[in-house]
């Protein structure tokens, strides 16, 4: 067997190449946009690629799983009761995928998205049994994914992290994220084992009911650019562009300086429920998960302010800014709790109007522009 991991350090996710040496068959999963980098190694391996698998569908990142298969006529593989619109190859629970004497294991573990799969890998010249299982952004290291992104469920990722824990201690687990939004709690390694995190991972130790309440009760923000970039991997619309680069460098404001900018407009990025409570006085609110398929709303001409709670998703949506050609723009540093803490005047019900809490991770701080 040939196994190797592709870790994007822009947008915090990980795909995979299984192939056999002994037939020269190969699949990859989760395929990040730039694809040039899994045609290489096929051709400098002599591998034949035969699948493409989409674990889900992915909402914080282009898949460059429908471009692969079109410059390779290989077959492109969802679970069944994926929603997109294009043709693909309908993958079932149980169902095991033939790599020449390689199986992949179909394990449908619903909850992050409905469609979720993971699969379980066995080399039967090995062992009968799984030596390692992708996990898509079902089971992370150190977390779980989180369930509000399309139609997720927190009572069914549990189902689907209880399915996988039934799994032997000694099985790799390598999931879809080593960083980034999808979990709030991932610790930074791209792999671990089944024994690990049933010992470690501190939201497999709950029961039922607190690990719902758990999922369901703080979450980060919606990823930067969610909306284009779901829409552009149901095949949908056409919004590759949306896709965070990272690399502009954009200013940071300080309070007092924003409130003397005169025109300059105030762009909030964060989520409705958390603008309405507290605002700043004249802001107008498009949440970083929107701004792509809302650019109509934000004037060119005139001076944009990015602002946010603590300054981490103002600076990622100021960058993106900048990246489609938004030439004067600012991050608010220290986002709305700076402003409050001046005194400076504000607007809102002064109540947290309903939704999850909203928690600024170290992703989020880090300035790193991947969603």
């Amino acid at each position: 067997m040939y196994f190797k991991q592709f870790l994007d350090e822009q947008c915090g996710c990980a795909s995979y190449v299984v192939a056999s040496r002994v037939s020269h068959d190969a699949v990859v999963v989760d395929p990040a946009a730039g694809v040039q980098q899994y045609q290489d190694l096929l051709e400098e391996r002599g591998f034949r690629l035969t699948y493409v698998i989409d674990t889900h569908v992915h909402a914080d990142h282009v898949s460059g799983a429908r471009e692969l298969c079109r410059r390779t006529g290989a077959e492109l593989c969802l679970h069944s009761s994926a929603k997109v619109l294009y043709p693909f190859r309908p993958l079932h629970d149980g169902e095991d995928l033939e790599v020449g004497q390689l199986r992949l294991h179909v394990v449908h573990t619903p909850g992050h998205r409905p469609e979720l799969i993971s699969l379980l890998i066995v080399n039967p010249s090995r062992s009968p049994e799984p030596s390692m299982v992708l996990t898509g952004d079902s089971l992370l290291v150190g977390d779980v994914g989180r369930p509000d992104f399309g139609g997720g469920e927190a009572s069914a990722q549990y189902e689907s992290i209880t399915r996988l824990l039934r799994l032997p201690d000694w099985v790799g687990v390598f999931p879809g994220h080593f960083e980034g939004p999808c979990g709030k709690g991932m610790c930074g390694r791209p792999s671990t084992t089944i024994g690990f995190e049933r010992l470690y991972n501190p939201l497999l130790r709950l029961e039922r009911g607190p690990f719902v309440s758990s999922l369901d009760g703080e979450v980060p923000a919606r990823p930067l650019n969610m909306a284009a970039i779901e829409a552009t991997n149901r095949g949908a619309a056409d919004l590759a562009w949306a896709m965070p680069a990272g690399h502009q460098s954009v200013p940071m404001t300080d309070p007092k300086e924003a409130q003397d900018m005169g025109r300059a407009l105030l762009l909030d990025v964060r989520e409705p429920h958390e603008f309405e409570s507290q605002h700043i006085k004249g802001a107008i609110n498009i949440p970083q998960a929107d701004i792509a398929t809302q650019l109509d709303e934000i004037p060119r001409e005139r001076e944009i302010v990015v602002v946010c709670q603590g300054g981490g998703r103002s600076l990622r949506s100021a960058q993106f800014l900048k990246q489609v050609g938004y030439e004067s723009v600012a991050s608010l540093s220290g986002g709305t709790d700076a402003w409050v803490e001046l005194g400076l005047p504000t607007e809102g019900s002064g109540q947290l109007a309903d939704g999850p809490r909203i928690v600024e991770t170290e992703w989020a701080h880090a300035g790193v522009s991947g969603s």
